[in-house]
């Protein structure tokens, strides 16, 4: 097994040397990649995608008692006597990322998905004849009692129009996007990087495990914080977006409930990377907390995130899928937007306006 592990890494740095070189040629004599060094993967027509290099490492997975009462406090916001917090674990846990891996600096984008589509004509899930997407209701009503609800499914929706109230950019992160959507985005990539002879084999573009994720969005820390930066949500401030002090396009009303204390710039998702470099944690990597919730490669599993990636158990099969979500969304209150928030998608085809994701290059992770 050692063995295995041992050729497996060198492969990885081989590959993703030979995979980057023609678009970022600079550094790349190094023997071994450097923590937070960075490629860009040429997706033609003038559209790239940037990739951080992650070294093996150790990280604390979940949440302690005293986070889960400060996520359902008055600061926090989010909604006491629920059980959503009891799927983060009844403790921190020791975890460990045993082989590297490079990770998309941020989600992908609705340019870069773009590029998929014209180059395969595919379809998301949403674009189906039967498909929906849960978007954003124009005509919601906001109420004083109980959390609102402003999301409903919607025919003729999808990652080209969400339905947000105002037109979606290129430098969007791409949502109303599946599990089943991303996966074939990851798919396109390794052949086309494979077809081009810069990936090869036992390497692929693949969605994040939920170890991989919570050990990125860390920044490489070993503390068990609530946000990449710390503990102190007031430091957030010029660094995610969240539910904050924006009006609503066309209402002169905020969202409602727990909102962080300042304008983020923006009432509904911003564009990747908007906050630069002190949006981006130890690791170099942007908006792992809030902006939209980035679907991972595990199955959820209600009792706490796994080291290995977690499929479900048999007689179910992959039909049966509830994909894990995580980091939170530009909609969310401070308490639903910490580095161990996870949730599970009601399956394999869900897509919702709050939800993108983020790809990962490594070593093949796959359901049995």
């Amino acid at each position: 097994m050692i063995a295995v592990k041992s050729v497996l890494r060198v492969l990885l740095v081989v590959a993703v040397l030979s995979l980057l070189e023609r678009s970022q040629p600079v550094g790349i004599h190094a023997a071994d990649p450097n923590q937070g060094e960075a490629r860009r993967v040429d997706l033609g027509d003038g559209v790239s995608l940037d990739v951080v290099f992650l070294p093996p490492g150790k990280f604390m997975m979940g949440s302690s008692p005293e986070e889960k009462a400060w996520a359902t406090g008055p600061e926090g916001g989010a909604t006491p006597g629920t059980v959503r917090e009891s799927y983060e674990g009844e403790a921190p846990r020791p975890m460990r990322v045993a082989e590297g891996f490079w990770i998309g600096r941020t989600e992908v984008t609705v340019g870069q998905f773009r590029r998929f589509v014209q180059e395969t004509g595919y379809l998301t899930d949403a674009e189906q004849p039967e498909g929906t997407s849960h978007c954003y209701d124009p005509d919601w009503v906001m109420v004083a009692i109980g959390p609102p609800h402003p999301w409903v499914a919607m025919p003729n929706k999808s990652w080209r129009d969400p339905n947000f109230p105002f037109r979606v950019q290129e430098h969007h992160p791409v949502v109303s996007v599946s599990w089943n959507d991303g996966r074939a985005f990851c798919r396109w990539l390794t052949e086309r990087e494979r077809k081009a002879g810069r990936l090869p084999l036992g390497l692929e573009f693949r969605l994040p495990t939920e170890a991989e994720w919570e050990y990125a969005c860390r920044g490489g820390s070993q503390e068990s914080w609530r946000f990449w930066w710390g503990n102190d949500f007031m430091e957030g401030e010029g660094r995610l977006n969240i539910s904050a002090v924006d009006f609503l396009p066309g209402r002169n009303k905020i969202w409602p409930l727990a909102n962080a204390p300042w304008s983020d710039g923006y009432a509904f998702v911003s564009p990747v990377d908007h906050y630069g470099e002190r949006g981006r944690n130890g690791f170099g990597l942007a908006d792992m907390c809030g902006g939209v919730w980035e679907i991972v490669l595990d199955h959820f599993d209600p009792t706490g995130g796994h080291q290995e990636l977690h499929g479900v158990t048999a007689p179910a099969t992959l039909a049966d899928i509830r994909p894990v979500c995580r980091g939170g969304n530009y909609f969310d209150v401070p308490g639903n937007a910490r580095c161990a928030v996870r949730l599970g998608l009601r399956g394999a085809s869900y897509s919702d306006s709050r939800d993108g994701f983020r790809i990962c290059l490594g070593v093949p992770r796959e359901h049995k």
